[in-house]
Order: structure tokens, then sequence, then C-alpha cells
């Protein structure tokens, strides 16, 4: 099986750049959120959504909860949602062009109707963290995942998705592990790890390296991946391809790494994102 590399010289990274128009001519990502102490993992995916440029991000969150995420935050928006039909109702906003659902949201029973009517919706969707643990323990709705739908497991929850293992394989053998899975839910796939693989529904699958030039150790904090999905739901928001919201978006979470350094925790991502991102526009110009 062909693997073919990620790097800066073929990525579409023109797709990060903003042209003129209003908040929503960049898109509306809305990130559900778990309950009461438990919300820090959708705060970091929302900030990180809006720093990769989504033009405007809403919390949803249970009552319980919303004035703690209230306290923490300005740019974003908050709205209630607690049961299947509040997300009925703010899906009724056409306007909402992505989402993101798994950071802290909690894996109780009740979670797994709030996730089918996201993914009834068909809307560009990131299934991550505790989102992935209801999938793999509800079958059923697997039947409604669609080819708008990135998946981020870590190896853990890779197999606890896909009945298998991993964690210790090669690189060629978890790129056939994860194009099959790929095919088999029929969405987007990205398969984390120092050598992250991202498949697709079709034939190629992609491997980044952070490894050598780009080892980036300080990643292994916690809530680096809920800022990943943030940065994926971001650029789907945006309208960018699921495919290549996940190669830029896997890209820039290891070059966010890099330029900080050590020392990094989780909330550094978004905040050192706009360095990364000037460097980058200036270095093409």
């Amino acid at each position: 099986m062909a693997i073919n590399t990620i790097n800066e010289s073929n990525l579409p990274l023109e797709l990060l750049q903003k042209q003129q128009g209003h908040k929503f001519d960049h898109g509306h990502a809305l990130v559900l959120s778990g309950g009461a102490g438990k919300t820090g993992a959708a705060r970091l995916a929302a900030m990180a959504a809006l720093r990769i440029g989504a033009g405007v991000v809403s919390l949803g969150t249970p009552p319980a909860a919303m004035l703690e995420v209230a306290t923490h935050i300005s740019a974003l928006m908050v709205r209630k949602i607690a049961t299947p039909h509040d997300v009925q109702t703010a899906l009724s906003d056409k306007r909402i062009s992505a989402i993101c659902v798994g950071p802290g949201f909690g894996t109780a029973s009740a979670q797994a109707a709030l996730i089918k009517e996201v993914l009834t919706s068909k809307r560009p969707t990131v299934l991550d963290a505790d989102a992935l643990t209801v999938l793999a323990a509800n079958p059923d709705l697997r039947g409604l995942l669609h080819p708008a739908c990135v998946l981020t497991p870590h190896a853990g929850e890779f197999a606890r998705l896909f009945g298998g293992g991993c964690g210790d394989a090669s690189v060629d053998e978890r790129a056939e592990t994860t194009v099959r899975a790929a095919r088999n839910v029929g969405c987007t796939l990205v398969s984390k790890g120092e050598n992250t693989l991202i498949a697709d529904q079709g034939e190629q699958v992609f491997l980044h390296q952070a490894s050598g030039a780009r080892a980036a150790p300080w990643l292994a904090t916690a809530g680096s991946g809920d800022v990943l999905a943030g940065f994926i739901a971001g650029l789907l928001a945006r309208g960018v391809t699921p495919m290549a919201a996940a190669k830029i978006a896997v890209w820039l979470h290891v070059e966010c790494a890099i330029t900080f350094g050590p020392g990094l925790i989780a909330q550094d991502l978004p905040e050192v994102l706009p360095r990364v991102l000037q460097q980058l526009f200036v270095h093409r110009e």
C-alpha cells in the first residue's frame, strides 16, 4: 500500500487564508460540552475552532454548566443543549456548518441520543474522545456515520471501535488497518499517534510523522487531542473538505507544539497558532 507523507509543501495551506466577508461567511462551529466541572475539554476545542478561523463558535452546554462556561469565555457564544430536542432546535439554524462532539462530553447512555441527533443532521462533524466511546458502545450509531464525519481515535479508542490493537503495529500494518476501518465506517479516520495516519473511504492513506526534526513530545499532555478536534471542526466549518481539514489540522497541531517548545500545555496550542500562521503566510508570499 502506498503511503503519502504529509508535509508543508503538499498541503493546501492557502485554505487557511481569510477573504473579506461577514463572520458567518467563515462558518459557525458548534461544540457540545459536558456537564458542570467537565467543560474544560470542550472549551479547548471551541477556542481552537475559533483560532483557526471559524467566524462564529458556540458551546452547547447543559444548564448546570452554563455559568461555569460563561465565566471562562468571551469570544465564544453559549447556548443550552441538554436534550435531543435542544440539538434539533440548535441545528434548525442552517448557519451552523460544523459540529464537534466528544471532548469532555461524557459517556452516559443519554449522550447516545444527542449524538444520534447530531449525526442525523448530516452536518460535517468531528467525533472525538467520549463520543468515540459512546460510538463503540452503541453499534447502531455507526449506521448514521456519513462522509462528512471525521473520527479521531487514539490507539485505545481505535481498538474499542474496530476490535483490534494498532498501537504496537508497524506503520504499514497500521495504514492497512486504518484504511479498512475508514471504509467500514464510510468517513474520514484520523488514527492518532507519533505517526498519525489519515484515511477516508477512498484508496489513499496519508502519514504525518512527528519524529526527527518534527518531534513534538510536548503534545503528550492532557487536552492536546481536544485542541486537534477543534482545529478540524473549525476548518470544516469554513467549508474545507474532511480529508483536507484533517491533514492541515494534524500538521498545524505539531507545528504549534514545535513553535512553543518545552513547557507546552494544551491551552497554549490555540494561543500560539496566530504566530504560526503569520510565519506561514509570510513564508509563502
